[in-house]
């Protein structure tokens, strides 16, 4: 691609490069290194979220590197930048996971304001944990400058005593730690063991599944999200995109082409059809919004009802990420859903052709069992069920792969933060059969809206996984597994019902159905909520206190502004 026949008459860069009155801006970019050439291609934003916080984040600043060769290869002018990111599996279980939800719209607004100052032309995201994925994807479509998306790739899985274990058995370990299955000695060894390599976490939680979305969606190249971190293929995949943007820009193929009301049904489907994270339910809505595109928290289960559970993943199943990009990637999972009709192979990707078309030679892996036909499903529902009923009236969701019972009753155990329930649970003060609730850690409430990881998990080492249920207006890690429901709305915060329950109301959950009910009556409910008081938080300042007055539910995916709906104007067109 020859950046000589881009006209800057219509990028952004013009503003900054183009003309005697840009001389100023010009003199800072020779400062830079930059020649007279350079300065009149195009000029490409490579942003990666790379910091020394988690495995997830460490490898991106150099394979950005390789990024930039690619767009210089193809005569456009990289410019790279970093964004912050908090990264759930050190935030969990205590107060850092309040910031965890917050970073992703800190991430989507840092790319949009170094985007706009200095005006680029296009832009390349690369990004590795649970938040940064989507907070790229909705920055991409925020601003509608030609974009890819580049994941930076999956931990290798650990290996403990001759068996694959990731940070889930970690997690699991320490509740095993606390009934004496296990000792200090073992559970150092797990740990020590679990997280081999750069990388994000190695199963199908978070990360994967929104990797598995930027592929399905269309901002991602084919194969890319698949490659671990370690590999060193993921370099072809890097500076490939760094080519393609440049023809992308020459095309003017830009996100809100591709990423349409189909191309999210598409996402989603994948997401059930792997058994992925139930955040997906929350940034789903949250990228369509950037779009203006409505798409919420029932439009994304309405597509899990019909979606096939096909791929063997953990935390529900038994293979991790690099099984299934060796068994075929994520292409062989979306081929075998083009054909038996679950994806639209109409829409655009960065490829510049459509779903279809890409799929066209991916053949069909037969000695492999990560990935089953969609005709011969592992469960002929999808991984992940989308819940209604008086006590989710804006719904909830539970991710029900690899769970063999659908159904459970109990009273419930009420706790008002995270902690409380944590302790209940590391002490043992629950009993079998109940219903454990843990309220006020909704978006605005928390605020935040935590992951609940330690304790589930914690639950599930104890042998308790089936045996008690946990509901939260907060939200569960991908790596959850288990009778948990998360993103009941409205959330305590609000006056919603979970905040109105007390010990012992007997709540009914049908994952088959889809409800999620309490035995009380709408005029009991509405006594309660005479004398309901909303609890205070801690945060009375600082970004999470902000965060807090702007968040919208979790129904429309917990964002912060109007949306792509009431724009004006676009960046791409200033």
């Amino acid at each position: 691609m020859d950046a000589k026949v881009i006209s800057k008459a219509k990028l952004p860069s013009r503003y900054v490069t183009v003309g005697p009155a840009r001389a100023p801006h010009r003199s800072y970019l020779y400062a830079m290194g930059l020649s007279a050439a350079e300065i009149a291609q195009p000029l490409v934003g490579v942003a990666s979220c790379w910091n020394e916080a988690a495995p997830c984040n460490i490898s991106l600043m150099r394979q950005a590197q390789v990024v930039k060769k690619g767009v210089a290869a193809a005569s456009g002018t990289p410019r790279e930048f970093c964004t912050i990111t908090v990264t759930d599996g050190i935030a969990m279980g205590h107060q850092g996971m309040k910031s965890s939800l917050v970073s992703r719209e800190v991430i989507a607004d840092s790319v949009e304001l170094t985007m706009r100052g200095h005006c680029y032309d296009a832009l390349v995201g690369l990004a590795g944990c649970d938040k940064s994925l989507p907070g790229m994807m909705m920055a991409m479509v925020r601003l509608n400058v030609p974009s890819i998306f580049i994941y930076g790739g999956s931990i290798l899985p650990g290996s403990y005593r001759g068996r694959q274990i990731t940070v889930q058995d970690v997690f699991e370990a320490v509740g095993q730690h606390s009934v004496g299955t296990i000792d200090d000695a073992e559970l150092l060894e797990i740990e020590q063991a679990a997280c081999p390599s750069a990388g994000s976490c190695g199963a199908q939680f978070t990360a994967n599944t929104m990797a598995t979305v930027a592929e399905a969606i269309g901002l991602a190249l084919p194969y890319s999200c698949g490659a671990p971190a370690p590999y060193e293929m993921r370099d072809r995949f890097n500076f490939a995109s760094g080519e393609k943007i440049m023809e992308l820009i020459a095309k003017n193929i830009r996100p809100r082409d591709i990423v349409t009301l189909k191309a999210l049904e598409n996402a989603a489907t994948v997401v059930s059809a792997t058994g992925g994270s139930t955040n997906a339910a929350l940034h789903l809505p949250a990228i369509a919004h950037e779009a203006g595109i409505k798409f919420d928290l029932f439009d994304v289960a309405k597509i899990f009802e019909k979606t096939p559970y096909i791929a063997d993943l953990k935390p529900g199943g038994k293979y991790v990420a690099k099984d299934m990009f060796e068994a075929g990637g994520i292409p062989l999972l979306m081929k075998t859903l083009l054909d038996h009709g679950y994806l639209h192979g109409d829409c655009l990707t960065v490829t510049g052709r459509t779903l279809a078309e890409n799929m066209e030679h991916v053949a069909w892996n037969e000695h492999q069992d990560v990935v089953r036909p969609a005709n011969r499903p592992i469960t002929q529902t999808g991984g992940v069920v989308g819940l209604k009923g008086n006590l989710a009236p804006e719904g909830a969701i539970v991710k029900v792969a690899g769970m063999t019972e659908l159904k459970f009753s109990g009273p419930a155990r009420c706790f008002d933060s995270e902690e409380e329930c944590f302790e209940a649970v590391t002490h043992r003060n629950y009993r079998e059969g109940e219903v454990l609730v843990i309220r006020y850690e909704g978006p605005r409430g928390g605020p935040g809206m935590r992951e609940m990881l330690s304790t589930t998990a914690a639950l599930y080492g104890q042998g308790m996984g089936g045996k008690v249920a946990l509901i939260t207006d907060g939200r569960f890690s991908g790596a959850t597994r288990g009778f948990c429901i998360g993103h009941v709305g409205p959330e305590a915060a609000v006056g919603g019902p979970i905040g109105l329950l007390r010990d012992g109301d007997l709540i009914s959950i049908d994952a088959v159905n889809g409800t999620i009910d309490v035995a009380l009556s709408d005029d009991e409910l509405a006594a309660r909520a005479k004398t309901w008081k909303a609890r205070t938080t801690d945060y009375q300042s600082g970004a999470i206190w902000k965060y807090a007055q702007t968040v919208g539910p979790a129904r429309d995916g917990a964002v912060t502004h109007p949306g792509g709906a009431k724009e004006t104007h676009c960046y791409a067109d200033i």
